[in-house]
């Protein structure tokens, strides 16, 4: 027997598959936002801004290395690094310092105990993709066909104390973004391969992990050191970028000697002691080469214009 559809019936159906499947969907899969918490802090009292350098991201996979590459076919990933640069710098708790073509610790720590010590970083990021993937699904049904592609991201991420040339933390962070499209007997877009889902799972899967390395990076004391002395002030890294002002207190701390551990052969530094406060007064220089003027509040602490004096002092905020 013949089966006769109305034709009012088929186009309630059609209308109905078209209003709501028509347009293409795209999601980051509930991408978050930085914690607000974060940005609540300090704001009632002050906030140093600690200097912070990504030294690197890799492509530890094996695919996408075509969208992350350089000029040089190195599999690092910019984007990775201008994406967390982004997340860092919204916050405005942060001096970002460029190092992406830093690949060895030894060279931030050889920086470090130079004589252009005020350029140096107090914590490097190195981070890598570790997880990378897509995949096509499709649904056919009596009226529409459905088409959806999805991207999957994890990166992983890993804190260095520029001091000590210790990990401090890691973590790992995956996200997930995907573009649907449906089309009601041939009619609506088509669903060419979506080139952007890529760039969504990277910004979900580092978005997904900034807060927690944001929260750990703040929870971490602020450092200077000292420079030099000269005209009767020490002069001191750090100043009015980073939220210095005069009249703050700074106490002045002398490393513990380091010891290597037989059974390890590790080296140990044993616990640094407090030596001296220092006030600020005033301030020199300009933009990363900001120094603050400082006078001796108490203790002791060696006069001398070589840089190398002070290379075992290091300064944080008094408590």
């Amino acid at each position: 027997m013949k089966i006769i559809i109305p034709k009012i019936f088929l186009c309630v159906a059609l209308s109905s598959a078209l209003l709501s499947g028509s347009e293409p969907a795209n999601s980051g899969n509930g991408k978050p936002a930085i914690n607000p918490t974060l940005q609540q802090q300090g704001e009632s009292s002050r906030s140093l801004k600690r200097k912070v350098a990504i030294a690197r991201f890799t492509n530890e996979t094996s695919y996408g290395k075509s969208f992350l590459v350089d000029k040089d076919a190195n599999p690092i990933g910019k984007q990775a690094v201008d994406i967390l640069s982004k997340k860092l710098l919204d916050t405005g708790k942060f001096i970002l310092l460029e190092r992406a073509d830093l690949e060895k610790i030894n060279a931030e720590l050889g920086l470090a105990s130079s004589s252009q010590l005020k350029n140096a970083a107090d914590y490097l990021i190195v981070g890598s993709i570790t997880e990378f993937g897509r995949k096509t699904e499709g649904n056919v049904g009596v009226f529409t066909r459905k088409k959806k592609q999805t991207a999957y991201a994890k990166v992983t991420i890993r804190l260095i104390d520029v001091y000590t040339g210790q990990i401090i933390y890691a973590e790992d962070g995956s996200g997930e973004a995907f573009s649907e499209v449906k089309t009601a007997v041939g009619l609506g877009p088509t669903a060419d391969y979506d080139s952007t889902l890529n760039d969504k799972a990277l910004d979900v899967a580092i978005t997904n992990l900034a807060s927690r390395v944001i929260q750990n990076l703040l929870e971490k004391p602020w450092r200077a050191y000292v420079l030099a002395f000269a005209d009767g002030n020490y002069l001191m890294t750090g100043g009015p970028k980073q939220g210095v002002k005069i009249g703050d207190a700074f106490d002045v701390f002398a490393s513990g000697k380091k010891v290597r551990n037989p059974q390890t052969g590790v080296e140990i530094a044993l616990p640094s002691k407090k030596v001296a406060q220092l006030k600020v007064t005033g301030f020199a220089g300009e933009g990363s080469d900001e120094v603050s003027l400082t006078s001796l509040v108490s203790g002791e602490l060696p006069r001398s214009e070589d840089a190398t004096t002070y290379q075992n002092f290091y300064i944080q905020e008094s408590k």
